[in-house]
């Protein structure tokens, strides 16, 4: 299982209490993605990120639902690699 969120350089001087805000999915549970596929739309300290799937697979889980915040090295969904 590979896991997918925001990566270490988008948090760089960012407050460590802070939370992204996961606007929004472009994929659904099931769904075949390719690795650098756009999954989600994330908004941290005012900045727009896309979270993008690491290795091509399957959206096994979706762990943070739409509108609700996650913090630094959180995992937003895991991904079945190569399926």
């Amino acid at each position: 299982m590979t896991e997918a969120g925001l990566p270490d350089s988008a948090w760089t001087d960012v407050d460590p209490s802070a939370e992204a805000l996961l606007d929004r999915w472009r994929v659904a549970e099931g769904d075949r993605v390719d690795a650098g596929q756009p999954l989600a739309d994330a908004v941290l300290v005012k900045t727009g990120f896309e979270i993008v799937a690491p290795c091509k697979g399957v959206v096994e889980r979706i762990l943070v639902a739409a509108g609700e915040t996650f913090g630094r090295g959180v995992p937003v969904a895991q991904l079945r690699e190569g399926a």
